[in-house]
């Protein structure tokens, strides 16, 4: 019995339950990052996650977390870090988060001294 238990419970599958997910045409230009094209942002409990695709490969899978920021092509970086790598020192540490948890159907931040522009326009 206890062995039965033990084969059910580890069959089920352990991944965080997604709160809220949208599609969206993603525009990330920064003098490091460039992505343009259609995407998707899931909300979890936890972080949030930014995919965007082109030609159905996915060029962009980023988790952001309330202390960091995780991508495919790089390890994680703490928000800072991450900030003043990929946007500004200036920006407060949350920048990126609450811009991608914004509900809006669609969001622009224009940064005309940094030359950032990140738009999102959800679907």
């Amino acid at each position: 019995m206890i062995f039965s238990l033990f084969i059910f419970t580890g069959c089920f599958n352990t991944t965080q339950p997604q709160l809220n997910s949208s599609s969206a045409t993603i525009l990330i230009k920064t003098p490091q990052m460039k992505f343009y094209d259609k995407g998707f942002i899931y909300k979890y409990k936890e972080f949030t996650q930014v995919q965007i695709f082109s030609a159905g490969t996915a060029v962009l899978d980023m988790k952001i977390y309330n202390d960091r920021v995780c991508r495919t092509t790089f390890k994680c970086q703490d928000l800072k870090t991450f900030n003043k790598e990929n946007l500004s020192s200036s920006y407060p540490n949350n920048f990126l988060k609450e811009l991608f948890e914004k509900e809006q159907k669609e969001v622009i931040h224009r940064d005309k001294e940094n030359d950032i522009l990140i738009k999102i326009i959800r679907d």
